[in-house]
């Protein structure tokens, strides 16, 4: 039998052999994966998730978060839908059955006008839910954009308003409340509402103004700036989303605060006033009679405590 012909040596498919792999096959391998581009990402590939959802995912895995802001959805669920576990009416009073303890249907007793407790207790949570909220809400609006623009801005418009916040810080909470709520008649909510907004605005808008002076200096606002974009474009666009942050927690725990602010106002008797239903209010009501019916203070005191110690723990977790 003839010998095969040896090797051309000019054939560069002769150079390696088929099942031996080799320098050429390498070659051959990575040069088809250049030209076909990268390989397709498979079907159940992870996106890249934003700075939101990365928080929200790991917020859903604490359980500081997951407690507190079940009990937040349930407070919030009372007060705006009280009817949903009770049918009592909290200005419905009956003196005979002044300061009796509990009874069927009358779970918390009553207090010293005959009024059953649970129903005003579950219709107390609309008053503080709201006034903490709007107080909230209200304050980090106020110091969000105040303190915002004195960080971006900086100059004459700094300096004046971080002298005005210390004016503020200056006043005490609880006896410039009694001098300023003192003079005014309404009974509604609203002056209360806005007796926190005046006094709670500092302290949000230093936190604002403290972000709004970091992000300012981080590199893709100068390169905004370098590319032409206007103050507005950059403080709206580049600086607001990414200070927002600080100013979420501190409003979060704040909210807690105003709540127990709130109470304490109420307390004294320049807060909220009958005929509205406030926890405040309660406990002022039961403080005289702790030792004859223990129970008219426990249970708008209790309520108020896990109240105040949900929002603190939310805004602790986020």
């Amino acid at each position: 039998m003839p010998e095969p012909p040896p090797p051309d040596p000019r054939d560069p498919r002769d150079a390696v052999t088929p099942a031996g792999g080799g320098a050429m096959s390498l070659a051959t391998s990575e040069a088809e994966t250049l030209e076909g581009g990268p390989p397709p990402a498979a079907p159940g590939s992870a996106k890249a998730r934003s700075l939101w959802s990365d928080a929200w995912h790991d917020l859903r895995r604490n359980p500081v978060f997951v407690v507190s802001a079940l009990v937040i959805a349930f407070l919030v669920l009372i007060a705006l839908w009280p009817q949903a576990i009770t049918s009592g009416n909290p200005l419905q009073c009956n003196l005979a059955l002044a300061q009796e303890g509990a009874r069927a249907g009358h779970p918390f007793g009553f207090d010293t006008q005959g009024c059953d407790v649970y129903t005003r207790t579950v219709y107390g949570a609309r008053a503080s839910i709201t006034v903490g909220v709007c107080a909230t809400a209200g304050a980090a609006l106020l110091g969000s954009v105040l303190g915002g623009l004195a960080g971006f801005y900086g100059g004459w418009w700094d300096a004046l308003l971080s002298r005005l916040a210390d004016v503020f810080f200056g006043i005490p909470i609880i006896l410039g409340g009694l001098v300023f709520l003192s003079v005014v008649t309404g009974r509604s909510l609203w002056p209360v509402v806005g007796f926190i907004v005046l006094l709670g605005w500092p302290q949000i808008s230093r936190i604002a103004r403290g972000a709004v002076v970091t992000a300012k200096q981080h590199d893709y606002v100068q390169a905004a700036r370098a590319l032409g974009a206007g103050n507005t474009r950059m403080l709206l666009r580049h600086i607001a989303p990414n200070a927002v942050a600080p100013v979420i927690v501190v409003a979060t725990i704040a909210l807690g605060t105003y709540i127990a602010l709130e109470a304490t106002l109420s307390f004294l008797g320049v807060g909220l006033r009958p005929p509205t239903v406030s926890w405040g209010i309660d406990i002022s009501n039961a403080s005289t009679q702790i030792r004859n019916a223990p129970h008219m203070l426990l249970w708008p005191a209790g309520a108020l405590s896990v109240t105040v110690l949900a929002f603190i723990m939310l805004g602790d977790a986020v």
